[in-house]
């Protein structure tokens, strides 16, 4: 037997699985999520896959996991009851937030609650200033009356977060000393772990949140570890990270809030890998699940990263109304549209779709499980881009009367409109939705979303693909085999991988080369350490080393890798390089002031693992055509061929108006589109 490699996701509404080989795919798996209990999915979908695939789980050598369990504890607020300790003075910086409004003129601006609140956030008398001198010694009997309330309370969780701690984290430290002698039961974040950089208000709301859900996500680590081992994988599961790296169970545990966006990451790396095996490296990467879809320009061959990212936004779009959370994270962007979004008639009169979604429970109407609401789905299903019969390759029969009748019921009546139109309706306006969100999102980026190819996945992907590149005035989507498990295959091509920072503000002109080069080593070493502690050969062992520069004055930062060859020219070499990436990313020269930088990173990584991303060998032989149904296209229904995706061969080509099933997604060919079959067997829709 050839060993095996696992990746499983959860999603809103699904829980995915992929199993890879030397030779490549060689099993997928879905099944409902259940989030009441979400490891039991992963239990389920592990041994169901494993024992349809006729395949030994003593033979899998890699299982990682990517979950939504943070982003949801946060948004749903199911975290631990927290208190957050302050340098005196400070310890409002969660109410007071930033001085930027989301809508400048909303009179009643909406925020969301902090996660502490404001009885529980406390003045601890200490002060270290901002060269890391201590001004007013840590008042250790505060601490030590404050954390014996706390314990005798019921609080379980505490945030320390004092005034400049990134530079001098002592204080801190000894908070956390005596916490741990007079409340050892006490769960206690410091930033100067979390986050240690500079930043006020973000570095709070950062560790608050970690140590909010830390609780939570070790009992669900623990869980899944125990759950892994009972299906018989012997390895630990190792977890995805936000910004594609993946790290240990008690890394995870540690600094729960990195697992934040850990599904959304892996989609972006499987189209980083597949983009690179054909030959581009400029895409737009674009994951439609069943509750939401994601949106990411993939440049260079790799997905951009950011540090800056909120989650529970009040304003989906609008950044400033939800919570800051500052780690390395896939840059993104999410809205609440998936095939699961229901769709309704406004106030107005006017047809709207999501963010709410039927999810898995109770779904979509056609899923039969109670569902009430016409979604997306139900449209899909309507204009007969979906097969009833063949929904989860037949595993799971859906219901097209049900649908018929809802959106007939709850649309197309009080619209005074055809049901084909309704369902159109529905169908047409998400794609809208994802392609001004796209359009946005590129343009911020210095991109043209018309001049990149449309890596499509996730289940509902596929059938919109060719909708949003259009309404995007682009020419290609390329569609992946096992997009409805895209995120699970990402998985496997990450390595083990963790980031680090140091803030350390200064003219760029007036740092010594040797202070940098220091900074750099510390963090280097404390990257090596942490691979090396999880299985990593140090001769395997790669950094990266990154500065976040701007020019003087500015309030935001662009990042810019260090040249390896910085020493020899510092500073001119990365003045060079700043220059460069400013200019590619706002498409003109700075102001004529000095640069200066705000932090230094590492990402400190191990060998990325050799993957073959194509569908096995052994697929089904025949005619790959399997019959034709109306499609409804251009306002009206068309007899559409119908494709079986497991018999197509690289090389063929089918000319739309076209539909191509596989178990897990369908991907619709428009009258006038041209499908090619690439060697990896991705289909490539031109136009």
């Amino acid at each position: 037997m050839k060993p095996l490699r696992i990746g499983v996701d959860i999603g809103g509404t699904f829980t995915d699985l992929c199993v890879l080989d030397d030779t490549g795919v060689v099993a997928v798996g879905k099944v409902l999520t259940t989030h009441t209990e979400p490891a039991s999915a992963v239990e389920a979908v592990l041994t169901e896959t494993l024992r349809a695939a006729d395949l030994a789980a003593e033979e899998v050598t890699q299982l990682v996991h990517g979950t939504t369990l943070v982003t949801n504890a946060l948004i749903e607020r199911k975290g631990s009851a927290t208190a957050l300790l302050a340098t005196a003075g400070f310890s409002d910086v969660l109410e007071m937030r930033r001085e930027h409004r989301y809508e400048l003129y909303d009179l009643d601006l909406e925020l969301p609650e902090p996660l502490v609140p404001r009885h529980l956030r406390f003045d601890v008398p200490e002060r270290i200033l901002a060269d890391g001198t201590v001004a007013e010694p840590l008042d250790e009997d505060f601490v030590a009356r404050l954390g014996a309330e706390l314990a005798e309370r019921g609080i379980t969780a505490v945030a320390i977060c004092f005034l400049h701690a990134f530079t001098n984290p002592a204080h801190e430290r000894r908070a956390a000393e005596v916490l741990a002698r007079v409340a050892p039961g006490l769960r206690v974040a410091l930033s100067a772990d979390v986050v240690p950089e500079i930043r006020e208000f973000e570095r709070a709301s950062t560790t608050v949140a970690n140590v909010y859900v830390q609780d939570l996500a070790e009992r669900y680590l623990r869980d899944l570890e125990r759950r892994v081992h009972r299906g018989g994988v012997r390895p630990a599961p190792h977890i995805m990270l936000s910004h594609g790296g993946i790290a240990t169970v008690d890394t995870a545990a540690r600094y729960p809030i990195r697992i934040l966006e850990s599904g959304p990451a892996g989609g972006a790396l499987a189209a980083s890998a597949f983009g690179a095996a054909a030959g581009e490296t400029e895409l737009l990467a674009f994951d439609m699940g069943g509750t939401t879809a994601k949106l990411c320009v993939i440049s260079g061959g790799a997905p951009l990263v950011t540090h800056e990212f909120e989650v529970d936004r009040v304003y989906r779009l609008l950044p400033g109304s939800g919570l800051p959370v500052k780690i390395p994270v896939t840059d993104m962007i999410e809205i609440g549209v998936g095939g699961g979004s229901i769709a309704r008639i406004d106030p107005l009169g006017l047809l709207t779709v999501g963010p709410d979604s039927a999810g898995s429970e109770p779904g979509p109407v056609c899923y039969g499980r109670g569902g009430t609401e016409p979604t997306v789905t139900d449209a899909d299903l309507v204009l007969g881009y979906l097969d009833p019969g063949y929904f989860l390759g037949g595993a799971m029969k859906l219901d097209l009367e049900a649908a018929r009748e809802v959106i007939a019921r709850r649309i197309a009546a009080p619209l005074g409109v055809e049901l084909e139109r309704a369902a159109y309706g529905i169908h047409a306006s998400v794609n809208e939705d994802m392609a001004n969100a796209a359009r946005v999102h590129a343009t911020e980026r210095g991109k043209d979303p018309a001049r990149l190819p449309l890596f499509t996945f996730g289940g509902a992907g596929p059938a919109h693909g060719a909708g949003v590149a259009r309404a995007l005035g682009a020419r290609e989507v390329v569609a992946p085999p096992a997009a409805g498990v895209m995120s699970a295959v990402g998985f496997l091509t990450a390595p083990l991988a963790f980031d680090f920072v140091r803030s350390s503000r200064a003219s760029l002109r007036e740092l010594p080369w040797e202070r940098v080069d220091a900074l750099f080593a510390e963090m280097e070493g404390e990257g090596a350490a942490l691979l090396e502690k999880s299985g990593v050969d140090a001769g395997g062992i790669t950094h990266t080393r990154i500065a976040e520069m701007r020019y003087a004055g500015q309030g935001h930062e662009v990042r810019v890798p260090v040249p390896a060859a910085a020493g020899a020219r510092w500073p001119d070499s990365l003045v060079d390089a700043f220059t460069g990436a400013y200019r590619e990313r706002y498409r003109r020269p700075g102001p004529a002031v000095g640069v200066e930088v705000l932090n230094w990173r590492v990402v400190s990584s191990g060998p990325a693992p050799e993957v073959t991303l194509r569908l096995r060998a052994d697929r089904a032989d025949g005619d790959a055509r399997k019959g034709a149904r109306p499609a409804y296209f251009e306002g009206r229904f068309v007899d559409t061929a119908v494709y079986d995706r497991y018999r197509l061969r690289p090389g063929d080509r089918i000319d739309g108006p076209a539909i191509v099933e596989e178990r897990e997604s369908t991907v619709v060919v428009p009258p006038g589109a041209r499908c090619a079959v690439r060697a990896d067997a991705s289909l490539v829709v031109t136009w």
